[in-house]
């Protein structure tokens, strides 16, 4: 079953055509310890940004691999796009960005990537 997530104020929404996670990986390095996201990692194929292209900006921080997108208007970033270790194309979907999940059921797996 498809989930969505958006930013604070509703300008940006994508969908992701699967089954909402169980496990999001809980990361230190310095963005996602600041922010606190909790990531999905999903195939790019099975995500699609449903509005929001035009208030959307980009960062890029460290080895430059990922696209962390955010919303212009209110700062929140419900995902970021990169390649998985594999080379192939994902997308990170901040699960703390959608409303239908229970956050606290969600199992967190610890990645250590302040020290990457």
């Amino acid at each position: 079953m498809a989930f969505e997530a958006s930013c604070q104020c509703g300008k940006v929404v994508c969908k992701v055509d699967a089954d909402i996670p169980t496990s999001v990986f809980e990361c230190n390095c310095s963005r996602c310890r600041r922010l606190g996201f909790l990531l999905a990692f999903v195939p790019r194929d099975s995500f699609t940004l449903v509005q929001g292209d035009d208030v959307l900006k980009s960062y890029f921080f460290h080895k430059h691999v990922i696209e962390h997108r955010f919303c212009t208007e209110c700062g929140v970033q419900p995902f970021a796009l990169g390649n998985m270790p594999d080379g192939s194309p994902m997308a990170g979907i901040n699960m703390r960005c959608v409303e239908t999940v229970d956050l606290d059921a969600l199992e967190r797996q610890k990645v250590d990537g302040a020290s990457r």
